[in-house]
């Protein structure tokens, strides 16, 4: 007798068979089962070393089981056990036979199931999308068709604000500050699509599922956490979650004197980036350039961020307050230097300073900014912003540009500048690309939302306008020109009634100036307009010519409209660099006296704008 043939006798092939059927089924199930409880995959490597060791083993005993010399035994109990052979030899066939039919069956039920993919985000239609709860933070308008058909990016990331777990409620600033600071590290990593803080915070305090914010933020993972300060220690706890299946990836807790709150950054942005496998080509993580190791400054800037982005006159001048401080503390904190250019942008575009005064203001401080930290991509964005708004020098801030560009491609303020850019030349298409290119990583960001609506009214492109604008009051109610946007859409749309329903709830009377002899123009009611410009010109003559020469262009009043416009141009008021697309100007557009003032600011004349056919 041949030794297969032995092999076979002594049932060492079936039993060889049915070993690997037997543990091919295990380890189905163990994959499925341990993935249910969350268990690491190193365990179903685990279940495969053991079935991997037990092979050889089964195979031995399979053969000392049948290992009975036949010679020794008589006749019958030769035919006994070849009768007992045989009987177990079928039964193994008919469990082999089983078992294979089973894993054949499992096998096709896998290849033939489809695919489970996450659908990807609809575009955003205001008649179709239902009335969500004021608490829940509003969809973003649609993407660009290309962004919509793609997945979450594997090398993506969103950190939400990491719970205040002091007694101290005061000290929330600072477990926000916790979060931001992580954000901008994990943005300097290449290659990793970092949601960026407007977008992320708009959960801040809201029951929703990671699989939700991720899902609606687009991101693949989520990092979460919480501080807790005790006198000068702190406690960190952060998480890094998977969003498809809610797993944690990595966690961990440190304990630590508040003198060390930096370098715990830097831990905790360093292990993400190991537990993302992701490829540092740029060394290893760091803190940005412009920062501060003073952790008073550090804390007085967080204050002012808050403060920043209530965007009212008192909140922008308590921002200053702090930033000054911070720039006191610390003077070579840069990107203290850098914000306190915004705020002074800010205050001179909602006419709570001089023009002149509120720009010379920034153009210094972003220069101090650049001198501290010249690889400051922010720093290099506030200074374009000048070039841009205030000294109408559209090549200087193409050049700046580029520079910010260069040093930090998908910093949102950079993009943000960009279209902007593209946006007072008329290049609408640049325009939208840009701003979409910008909200992909900070979609909740109320600036950018705000340019977007612009861009589109522009354009031309009234209804896609209109929902931006009310996706932004949703975001963000108190922002401050988004009703008197909403209302120039809805007139350009014919619908006069309801923009000036929607100003009339403009409670700043500066605010609701800007605009009401025109809204009260087009819906006839002439005596109130004319008493509306009045006091519109007393009000806004000095610092805001630009809104009175809409007012007479509205009215078909070349002579006044002219003279205004002149006036705004001296007083270099900012939102002239706005005036390509405005449709409050069609009834004077064909004036040669609009395409010459159009010249004298180095813009486009022709083609006309599309929306003034």
């Amino acid at each position: 007798m041949s030794f297969f043939e032995e092999l076979k006798r002594r049932n060492v092939v079936r039993m060889a068979v049915l070993y690997g059927v037997a543990s091919w089924l295990i380890l189905q199930v163990a994959n499925v089962l341990f993935d249910a409880l969350e268990l690491p995959p190193s365990w179903v490597r685990l279940v495969l070393a053991v079935l991997i060791l037990g092979f050889p083993l089964t195979l031995i005993f399979s053969w000392i089981y049948e290992m009975t010399p036949e010679g020794l035994k008589r006749e019958s109990e030769i035919e006994r056990s070849q009768s007992i052979t045989h009987v177990t030899s079928k039964r193994l066939d008919y469990i082999i036979i089983g078992m294979l039919s089973l894993a054949i069956g499992l096998f096709v039920l896998q290849f033939f199931r489809p695919p489970t993919i996450e659908a990807p985000i609809a575009a955003t239609e205001t008649a179709a999308v239902p009335a969500q709860p004021a608490a829940m933070p509003a969809e973003i308008p649609a993407a660009p068709p290309t962004a919509q058909a793609i997945l979450p990016d594997d090398k993506s990331i969103a950190v939400l604000p990491f719970v205040n777990m002091s007694s101290d409620k005061e000290q929330e600033y600072f477990s926000d500050g916790m979060s931001e600071e992580l954000l901008h590290l994990l943005a300097k990593a290449p290659d990793l699509k970092v949601i960026s803080r407007t977008s992320s915070f708009a959960f801040k305090g809201q029951n929703i599922e990671i699989a939700e914010i991720a899902k609606r933020l687009n991101v693949a993972h989520v990092l979460e956490g919480s501080v807790r300060k005790a006198g000068n220690t702190v406690r960190i706890t952060a998480q890094l979650i998977r969003a498809a299946d809610s797993t944690h990836l990595w966690s961990e807790t440190y304990d630590r004197p508040l003198d060390d709150i930096f370098k715990v950054q830097d831990e905790i942005a360093n292990a993400i980036a190991q537990a993302l496998q992701i490829r540092m080509m740029g060394g290893t993580l760091s803190r940005r350039e412009g920062g501060t190791q003073n952790l008073e400054a550090y804390q007085l800037y967080l204050r002012s961020r808050s403060a920043n982005l209530q965007n009212t006159r008192s909140s922008l001048e308590d921002a200053a307050a702090y930033l000054e401080k911070a720039i006191e503390v610390d003077p070579n904190y840069a990107l203290a230097w850098a914000s306190l250019a915004e705020n002074f942008a800010n205050r001179a575009d909602s006419g709570f300073l001089d023009a002149t005064k509120g720009y010379e203001s920034s153009r210094q401080l972003a220069n101090q900014a650049l001198q501290l930290s010249p690889e400051s991509a922010y720093a290099h964005a506030r200074l374009q912003y000048v070039y841009l708004n205030f000294d109408w020098d559209w090549a200087a801030a193409e050049a700046i540009g580029r520079r910010a560009r260069a040093i930090s491609a998908t910093n949102p303020e950079v993009l943000n500048q960009a279209g902007m850019l593209s946006y007072v030349r008329g290049h609408w298409d640049d325009a939208e690309r840009q701003f979409q290119e910008r909200l992909v990583v900070d979609p909740l960001n109320s600036y950018t939302l705000w340019n977007l609506g612009f861009t589109y009214y522009a354009a031309g492109r009234f209804p896609e306008s209109e929902a931006v604008y009310r996706k932004l009051l949703e975001i963000e109610p108190n922002f401050a020109w988004t009703r008197n946007s909403l209302g120039k859409t809805l007139l350009a749309q014919g619908n006069a009634d309801e923009a000036l329903a929607v100003a009339q709830q403009l409670v700043d009377e500066a605010e609701r100036l800007k605009y009401f002899p025109v809204f009260l123009q087009a819906t006839g009611r002439q005596a109130e307009a004319d008493a509306a410009l009045h006091a519109q010109i007393e009000h806004w003559a000095g610092a805001g010519a630009y809104y009175i020469s809409m007012s007479y262009a509205y009215r078909g009043d070349h002579e006044h409209a002219f003279e205004w416009l002149e006036r705004a141009y001296k007083q270099k008021d900012t939102f002239l660099s706005t005036i390509m697309g405005e449709p409050l100007f069609k009834n004077i557009a064909d004036d040669p006296r609009f395409k010459a003032f159009l010249r004298k600011m180095n813009l486009p004349v022709e083609p006309v704008p599309m929306n003034w056919q």
